[in-house]
């Protein structure tokens, strides 16, 4: 345990003191002894009620177990169901229609739509590289993806391979015709683009291997230029977004190109969603300050970290912004990173980081309400080498919320965080994360409760997957984990989202946001498939990776976001029955035993590739193999699903306790073998003794028990201990 330093009737564990009072605090316009009130004031009053709410989500889970248990020798009955719910206060009245009053927000979150990446905050290297995703070359995301198959001819090699690069100009030439489409012919065919007119009415020609000069179909998507004795680039925009061509005769890939083209660079990660939750292990003080000091370092623009790459040494800063001259002579000035939004920890969470002078663990998510609030007042200030939020706001996204009565808690949080901090009121947004379902079935009475800040609701079906199977644990054991992707409640609660939050005016307002692609490899299947996000009406989609934002952006391009929910705004609303649909097996006696074990390795397979991670090395989240050696993104959301399935499955007696453990103690073997070459990596097996599969086989053990079938109470507590008692590689 670390010292504790009284302030305020709180104990602050003396690395979180340090860190507040000489890097936080000096140079903010908040003395100490008014922060460490502040902070004793929002503990004393916000606590008692934040256990409260939990309370009230554990005993609506009795009540909906006991439902399930009275009627589980019965067909299910939608209505009575239904019924049930609203008498329990689950399903609350939705209110009259009313439309979202947020303001001063930036075009990033009421105009653009595009990519959004969601980063592990206390990994500086990956916080640098989203935040200065927001410009992707199109060209290395074609030539180092599989969006260009390795075929015979095409590979990618360890050198440049000039027949991959023919593909690769192709490839964006065929983007360019449906972005910048000319009057006639193809950018394929372009061999020279050239600037035309005086410096105060520039005009854009594309001189063609015929040729013929022709203009852009749409001479106003010609944005911009630099120069630099020759025409060094050409800025385009389209659907809000923008594009530049660059030029560099002498460079290898210009001079093989009849036009000089160099590279083509898209408008990429638009929002980048900075994270103190599902992707860090930030378990005690220490790891606390190491996510705030990045986000302090975010905010003042002066995070680095130097790195080794491909024998060189490197320095990663973040980017600057970009400056044009614009047709009408004018300087036109783009940023050069992302919009950052910070996600905080959900209500669930407690942080010894903070003790009351009674010795208990305080709620982290006031804690990171506050700290994130603070220093990202700096960039309100204009404190920082770059602005954030030129708007004025702090944007703030809340994960894990149970209905609109954690929303108004959580806004109440919010305000009063605002006088402490002498904000203006409304400067700290909410993003809502419908992820939970009783969130879902109440989405346009959690709207309301935040009608003036919320910029943001996003489907995280993954987390969404996890609640819905802890929800209608004691209804039977649910349909096979990748049939929950086609079940009638997902598609239902995809379409919900999108229509109420359009029906509550989000559409140039806010964010509605889609999921995570969580397959990093495979972006040919990405650039098949993910399209359907925008087609849907959300204007932002999650992304795992810097490349996968610039191969998304593509589908923007495609698809004007703000047309098609127009379109959609018009269809029916979708069906609270259907995202009521209970997901079990209609005869589970079909299943055979090689399907159950399929499913039980599949699981546990991937439970003990993420959790050996998180305990022993503190990583949380990170691309890990799964059975059949595909590298998936996994976090605690993927960890819930895999967990809650097998703990259903084994409740409800399709596996057995002894079959679990023997299978975890193959999948251990699997799991050893997979990180071999890994020399910080500690084996589970023969002994099967460690943290880390001790922890794995007690989310899946206990999961039943689990508040909400979350998993962050078994993975800190074993993590700890690991960090305590280091096991021996």
């Amino acid at each position: 345990m670390p010292d504790y330093i009284t302030a305020s009737q709180l104990q602050i564990a003396a690395p979180l003191h340090d860190f507040l009072s000489r890097e936080v605090l000096p140079g903010s316009d908040i003395d100490a002894a008014t922060f460490w009130q502040a902070m004793s004031s929002l503990v004393g009053d916000f606590s008692p009620v934040n256990a409260q709410l939990l309370r009230q989500r554990d005993e609506l889970q009795q009540k909906i177990d006991s439902w399930h248990l009275a009627h589980n020798d019965q067909p299910h009955n939608a209505d009575a169901y239904r019924q049930f719910l609203v008498e329990i206060g689950y399903l609350l009245p939705e209110g009259e229609d009313f439309q979202i009053t947020t303001d001063n927000t930036d075009p990033e979150i009421h105009r653009i739509a595009g990519p959004q990446l969601v980063v592990p905050v206390n990994n500086a290297r990956y916080a640098l590289n989203a935040a200065n995703a927001r410009w992707g070359s199109l060209y290395d995301a074609f030539y180092g993806t599989d969006a260009i198959p390795d075929e015979a001819g095409l590979e990618k090699g360890t050198a440049y391979n000039p027949s991959r690069g023919v593909k690769v100009v192709a490839l964006a030439a065929d983007f360019l015709d449906d972005a910048l489409p000319l009057q006639q012919g193809s950018h394929k065919e372009a061999v020279a683009y050239l600037l035309a007119g005086p410096e105060n009415a520039r005009q854009l020609q594309v001189r063609l291997a015929s040729g013929d000069s022709v203009k852009l179909q749409t001479p106003e998507q010609f944005a911009g230029y630099t120069e630099d004795q020759r025409l060094t680039c050409l800025l385009f925009r389209n659907h809000h977004l923008h594009i530049e061509m660059y030029f560099d005769p002498a460079h290898p890939v210009g001079k093989a190109h009849p036009a000089g083209i160099r590279d083509i660079i898209l408008e990429s990660a638009i929002t980048t969603i900075q994270d103190c939750e599902d992707s860090v292990t930030a378990v005690d003080a220490e790891d606390k300050v190491q996510v705030y000091r990045n986000w302090l370092g975010l905010m003042q623009g002066d995070l680095s970290i130097s790195f080794t790459k491909g024998g060189k040494q490197l320095t990663r800063t973040l980017n600057q912004d970009r400056h044009y001259k614009t047709p009408d002579g004018k300087t036109l000035t783009l940023p050069g990173r992302s919009l950052m939004l910070v996600r905080n920890v959900g209500l669930h969470m407690l942080t010894d980081a903070v003790l009351t002078q009674q010795g208990e663990a305080v709620p982290e998510g006031i804690l990171d309400a506050l700290v994130t609030s603070l220093i990202a007042k700096r960039d309100l200030q204009g404190c920082g080498r770059f602005r954030n939020s030129k708007a004025g706001s702090i944007y703030i996204v809340k994960p894990k919320l149970h209905g609109p009565e954690e929303v108004s808690f959580t806004v109440r949080l919010f305000e009063r965080i605002e006088q402490a901090l002498s904000l203006p009121a409304n400067t700290i947004k909410i993003g809502i994360m419908d992820e939970e379902r009783r969130t879902t079935v109440n989405l346009k009475a959690c709207i309301r409760a935040a009608s003036d800040r919320v910029i943001f609701i996003n489907t995280g079906f993954l987390d969404r997957t996890g609640d819905e199977i802890h929800t209608c644990m004691e209804a039977g054991p649910v349909i096979r984990k990748a049939a929950m992707k086609q079940a009638a409640w997902m598609q239902a609660y995809e379409d919900w989202n999108v229509d109420t939050g359009l029906a509550c005016g989000f559409s140039g307002k806010a964010q509605i946001g889609k999921g995570m692609w969580a397959i990093p490899d495979q972006m040919a299947a990405m650039l098949e498939s993910k399209i359907e996000h925008p087609k849907s009406g959300a204007n932002c989609a999650w992304v795992p990776s810097p490349t996968a934002a610039t191969l998304h952006a593509i589908h923007y391009h495609q698809i004007n976001v703000s047309e098609r929910q127009a379109i959609l705004s018009d269809r029916p609303r979708a069906s609270l029955d259907s995202i009521l649909e209970i997901p079990v097996l209609a005869n589970p006696e079909a299943l055979g035993q090689d399907e159950i074990q399929q499913e039980l390795d599949n699981n546990a397979q991937g439970i003990l590739g993420y959790v050996v991670r998180w305990i022993n090395q503190g990583t949380g989240c990170s691309k890990v193999p799964d059975i059949h050696n595909i590298g998936l993104m996994e976090d605690r959301a993927t960890l819930r699903i895999s967990s809650q399935h097998i703990a259903n499955w084994l409740h409800h007696g399709l596996i057995s306790k002894s079959v679990v453990i023997e299978t975890f103690k193959r999948m251990a073997l699997i799991v050893d073998q997979q990180n071999s070459n890994d020399p910080d990596y500690t084996s589970m097996a023969p002994g099967y003794g460690s943290h880390a599969f001790i922890a794995a086989l007690e989310l899946v053990l206990n999961g039943r028990q689990q508040a909400n079938g979350y998993t962050e109470m078994i993975l800190t507590g074993f993590r700890k201990k690991a960090k305590q008692q280091p096991e021996k590689l």
